[in-house]
């Protein structure tokens, strides 16, 4: 459970549409991650809030390949 509030707490961004869609992430998929995906979804949650916005609204496609698949999910969430 501590690992959940870290990350929930990693969630709270600038952006308020963004704070909104991870939130709803965390809350409905992450217990469903697996650590591969745990890890991507980290190495997301590093990227400033212009840059993930637009790779979850697919305005800019994913650089990375190793995060597409949490993307996705994310897109799914919005």
């Amino acid at each position: 459970m501590k690992e959940v509030e870290r990350v929930r707490w990693r969630c709270r961004r600038g952006l308020l549409e963004l704070d909104i869609v991870l939130g709803r992430f965390v809350e409905q998929h992450y217990a469903s991650l697996n650590k591969a995906q745990q890890d991507a979804l980290d190495v997301l949650l590093d990227m400033p809030d212009p840059t993930l916005w637009d790779m979850i609204t697919n305005t800019q496609p994913s650089p990375l390949q190793s995060e597409q698949c949490v993307v996705l999910k994310l897109m799914q969430t919005v």
